[in-house]
């Protein structure tokens, strides 16, 4: 059960809310983490909602103490291409988390873990995942639609 030590570790990690420079939120707040395949297989979806849930009351008690008296979000997601369950903090709202990509925010954060849990081969992609993509490109002429993620948000901020 390394994975569930290592979201309660996220707790105690250093933690930088710096609304001007987000950059070096990301890179100080940013954390990856997986998990053996023998460890997978025996972690409860419940077990591991139940960690995170801990390691953001710890953060917000946290930014609490520090007198950040902004908006400040911990979140989670799955990074399906790393095969990682990734969590960051940052002084911003759900709904202007730094992604690129499109993402859609939500207090229920099951379905993120059980997506991480029953991927069977982390940070593979189906070469004919890849070769659809390409194909529908350029049958088209338009790019395909990328799907939206799932984000965990939680509010940890003095401001919500």
């Amino acid at each position: 059960m390394v994975l569930l030590t290592w979201i309660a570790e996220v707790a105690a990690e250093p933690l930088v809310l710096e609304p001007t420079d987000r950059r070096v939120e990301w890179e100080t707040n940013t954390w990856s983490l997986s998990t053996a395949d023998e460890d997978r297989s025996s972690l409860s979806v419940a077990a591991v909602v139940a960690a995170f849930e801990q390691t953001a009351a710890a953060i917000r008690e946290r930014i609490r103490d520090l007198g950040f008296p902004g908006v400040a979000t911990f979140y989670v997601w799955h990074d399906e291409q790393a095969g990682q369950l990734r969590c960051s903090t940052g002084s911003v709202a759900p709904d202007a988390l730094p992604f690129s990509g499109t993402y859609v925010a939500s207090d229920d954060l099951g379905p993120v873990v059980e997506s991480f849990l029953a991927d069977s081969e982390p940070g593979s992609i189906a070469w004919s995942d890849l070769d659809d993509v390409q194909s529908v490109s350029v049958k088209t002429g338009t790019e395909p639609e990328i799907m939206p993620f799932g984000v965990w948000v939680a509010s940890v901020g003095a401001s919500r």
